[in-house]
């Protein structure tokens, strides 16, 4: 029987026990990953951790990403459990609805905290693990909104564009030391994050949340919200030894939106 790819290589997955984060976990340790998953949520952890374990060795670890002594401390947990990173999802994020002019300067902070140097501080922990073994996968799950701008949403926009700029210049600082960088885009998916938004839609104009989403939907060429299974899909694409060559790129995960 030929080896899985990812044969006992330790991945960290944040923002992992529920919607995209769930099925990116998932879809690690069916190539053969040991995987971390890390989210706020004690609780939830522990559902997820539960529903996982028929498909690999996992354990779940508790941590706000936008604090650098909480994600050091669950690093260094994880890295107890299977040893140092040798991927990397940055998938913890945020999404707060809000007119421009009527921005407290308290969600614009939020959503940097959260979505950018979330991702910065996940980083720069798990990345000297990766250098001493001169092999490693960082895939930052970013959005559209990090590739174009949506209205009503401009910091979490500015926050995702932030990614996408991280990604492209940390490729190109450590592509030649065997270690790859590169963001997934998705549209909008079938998530908790899309649920929140469609209930917001409805409840400030009146349409109901069949309408709302279907809104939401019709942005995708082909009529309907991205799958978690399928953005999973294409950040195990990334994390495979046979995808080394690609590095940098932020790669659309919504049925031809920005096509």
């Amino acid at each position: 029987m030929a080896t899985a790819p990812l044969h006992k290589r330790h991945a960290i997955v944040t923002g992992g026990s529920r919607g995209i984060g769930l099925a990116i976990a998932q879809a690690l340790l069916d190539m053969g990953a040991r995987v971390s998953i890390m989210g706020r949520d004690a609780a939830a952890l522990d559902v997820a951790v539960a529903a996982l374990q028929k498909h690999g060795d996992v354990a779940g670890m508790v941590v706000d990403v936008a604090q650098r002594t909480s994600v050091e401390q669950a690093f260094s947990q994880a890295r107890v459990r299977f040893g140092p990173a040798d991927i990397l999802v940055n998938n913890a994020g945020q999404a707060l609805s809000e007119r421009f002019d009527r921005m407290e300067e308290a969600v614009w902070h939020q959503m940097l905290a959260v979505n950018l140097t979330g991702t910065f501080h996940c980083t720069q922990v798990a990345l000297p693990g990766m250098l001493v073994q001169s092999w490693g996968r960082v895939v930052n799950v970013a959005s559209t909104a990090g590739l174009s701008g949506y209205p009503y949403v401009s910091a979490y926009c500015a926050a995702k564009h932030g990614v996408v700029g991280l990604t492209r210049a940390l490729a190109q600082e450590v592509g030649s030391k065997g270690v790859t960088v590169n963001a997934v885009c998705p549209g909008y998916t079938e998530t908790d994050l899309v649920r929140d938004a469609v209930s917001n839609i409805s409840s400030k104009t009146g349409v109901t949340l069949d309408e709302a989403r279907a809104t939401l939907a019709r942005g995708n060429p082909q009529g309907r919200l991205v799958q978690p299974e399928e953005v999973a899909s294409a950040v195990a694409w990334l994390c495979l030894p046979a995808s080394g060559a690609i590095n940098g790129q932020a790669v659309p995960v919504d049925g031809g939106e920005l096509a």
